[in-house]
């Protein structure tokens, strides 16, 4: 097979895994922004990382290794198994999850610096922690 057609499948499986991570996470499909300076990343963050986490994962350790892009005659044929483009699906939802992690980390700590500034009682407490990153802050800064 082509080599540009096995990095545009393995591509295409790595943006796919980060769009799953995108729909698994609480936050859902929205669009990045920032957040009390915190960057949350948002779907089409994570369709990017996921596809560039599998590409390069691929091009590092799979059959993309062996390309020798700078060859100037023919291109060589490489194959493409079935197992290569579940990893890279699976690098995909892996690396998107990395950066989600990172967000919601960062959202975390922020909800603590905003809720040691106020007065809640412990009943409310376990209200305040339901929910995402995003909406745990949201509930402090209203609280």
């Amino acid at each position: 097979m082509n080599p540009w057609i096995c990095a545009a499948l393995i591509a295409v499986a790595g943006a796919l895994g980060g769009m799953v991570n995108a729909f698994l996470t609480d936050n859902g499909f929205v669009l990045p922004r920032y957040r009390r300076g915190i960057w949350c990343p948002g779907a089409l963050a994570n369709i990017f990382v996921g596809l560039f986490a599998a590409l390069s994962s691929w091009a590092f350790y799979g059959s993309g290794a062996a390309i020798d892009l700078a060859q100037a005659t023919e291109r060589t044929e490489i194959s493409l198994r079935l197992s290569a483009l579940a990893g890279a699906f699976l690098v995909g939802v892996v690396g998107a999850k990395w950066i989600t992690n990172e967000a919601d980390k960062g959202l975390l700590k922020e909800s603590v610096k905003v809720a040691g500034a106020k007065q809640i009682n412990s009943r409310d407490c376990e209200e305040l922690v339901k929910g995402s990153a995003m909406q745990v802050l949201d509930h402090v800064e209203a609280a």
